[in-house]
């Protein structure tokens, strides 16, 4: 049901930094792949569902005017000519932006801080990717655009929040998504798609989007073809903006991102983070390429974390509270337009107490303070990004809240723990296939603010599971197997 790569790549498979820098040569047409890209998406907009509008005039217009740009000789931007799309939480000039919901119907004046900034690079926005309602679930349905599908199997899901950029960047229509991770909802799709994705440390990218400038769960992050894609993705992106208070005065290096080695760094491994029941298949893929960072010289010690399903207990109360506080005001008029999972949420979230929600930092607390041993001797932690491969399309996040008869906790992802910690930046990495057929994640948190690091291990690694023969293979449900390119 896979096969590699075709030997002939179309311009829009190119990784995003080469595709630009054909486009700035004249050797390749800007307009040529934002075509192919808008031809794409429609290709997969009924099978898959990615999309909530394409923006094919006006991406095409920009297309033609960056290749005017450079027959003019023009100074162009390292991203120019290079097609990617925006989740529809995130504003976008003129376009229609929903958050996945009945209740908004934004036409906004400005583009986040993040699209501008990827837009001034000369990147080309050609569509707006779906979102649960709110962004408030694993798995992307809303009662406004449906359900989003997984590229390797439609009958499976996406994953969410960010499910609609996670299945575009799969489906090869581009080779970069914006998406937002406030607990998980980049990296889960990331790994039940196939792809990478990145929550960077909170302030990396400016997080302009919500009511207050004061959450500290929130992030903007790539999903990506490739780590060189997800690099390209923050050297055009982050920087401080006194347009978000909490951004850091820190310039991201893509000359370090990409000098990432293997020999001689020191990783812990947890497969289970001390309380989940991880999917044997997931396991193996994990531990298999756990073996072959050894191989390259890595020392991987199997460490123990004492965490419990408090951890997401207590993340989601937070979580609670974030959507009560944020769009509960919804409520009283479009209740019954709203997706029901979101109106208990946010019903949870008016009832819990302001004490009860401050002592959720005594966790957060012990848990740094574990982390913070181990950064002692390590430089990043492995584990899964999700401990089971994409479930049915139907199933919800209730289908994975329960602890087993032996006391573990069958969760679908691996990543909130590290929404709690958001400092540190979390990095989901394809790495193999399950018997399933579906891809696996593997999971590399970092130290705090080491962005670049983080993307280093995971390039050198990416580098390495493509020598191995554990990556490469493209989803049936992708462009260039559609009669694209």
């Amino acid at each position: 049901m896979t096969s590699p790569m075709p030997t002939e790549l179309h311009p829009l498979d190119l990784p995003a930094t080469a595709m630009a820098a054909g486009i700035r040569s004249g050797r390749v047409q800007a307009e040529t792949v934002v075509a192919e890209a808008i031809a794409r998406a429609r290709a997969v907009s009924e099978p898959l569902n990615p999309f909530t509008l394409l923006r094919e005039e006006q991406a095409l217009a920009a297309a033609r005017e960056a290749d005017l740009a450079v027959k003019r000789g023009e100074a162009v931007g390292p991203l120019h000519g290079v097609p990617f799309a925006a989740k529809d939480m995130t504003p976008t000039v003129g376009d229609l932006t929903t958050l996945g919901s009945w209740t908004e119907n934004l036409r906004p004046e400005e583009s986040a801080l993040c699209i501008r900034r990827l837009t001034g690079a000369g990147a080309i926005l050609i569509g707006k990717t779906t979102t649960p309602e709110f962004a408030h679930s694993s798995f992307t349905y809303s009662p406004r655009w449906g359900v989003t599908r997984n590229p390797w199997d439609p009958a499976r899901t996406s994953g969410g929040s960010s499910g609609g950029s996670a299945a575009a960047v799969a489906a090869g229509v581009v080779p970069f998504a914006e998406g937002t991770d406030m607990g998980g909802s980049v990296r889960i799709p990331a790994a039940l798609c196939g792809t990478v994705g990145l929550k960077p440390s909170l302030g990396r990218i400016p997080m302009t989007i919500l009511p207050s400038l004061f959450d500290g769960i929130s992030h903007f992050g790539p999903l990506a073809r490739t780590v060189d894609d997800a690099i390209a993705f923050m050297e055009a992106a982050s920087g401080p903006s006194d347009e978000d208070i909490q951004s850091l005065p820190l310039t991201f290096s893509a000359a370090r991102a990409r000098a990432g080695l293997l020999e001689g760094r020191r990783f812990a491994l947890s497969v289970d983070l001390g309380y989940y029941e991880v999917q044997p298949d997931v396991e193996a893929a994990v531990r298999a390429a756990a073996d072959l960072l050894r191989r390259a010289g890595a020392v991987v010690d199997e460490v123990s974390i004492p965490w419990t399903r408090a951890v997401n207990d207590q993340w989601f109360d937070l979580w609670c509270v974030f959507m009560s506080a944020y769009f509960g005001d919804r409520l009283e008029a479009q209740r019954q337009r709203m997706d029901p999972a979101i109106v208990a949420l946010m019903e949870r979230g008016f009832a819990l107490g302001a004490t009860e929600i401050k002592r959720v930092e005594l966790l957060r607390t012990a848990m740094w303070r574990d982390m913070a041993r181990l950064f002692e001797r390590y430089d990043a932690l492995l584990c899964p990004a999700c401990a089971v491969t994409a479930p049915p399309a139907d199933a919800g996040d209730d289908d994975f809240m329960a602890t087993a008869e032996d006391g573990r906790y069958r969760g679908l992802d691996m990543t909130c723990p590290f929404n709690l910690l958001p400092q540190c930046p979390a990095l989901s990495l394809p790495v193999g296939m399950a018997a399933d057929g579906l891809p696996v994640g593997l999971q590399i948190v970092g130290r705090r603010f080491a962005d670049e690091d983080v993307l280093g291990i995971g390039r050198a690694a990416e580098a390495l599971l493509a020598d191995a023969g554990r990556t490469g293979a493209l989803p049936p449900w992708h462009g260039a197997r559609l009669g694209r390119g």
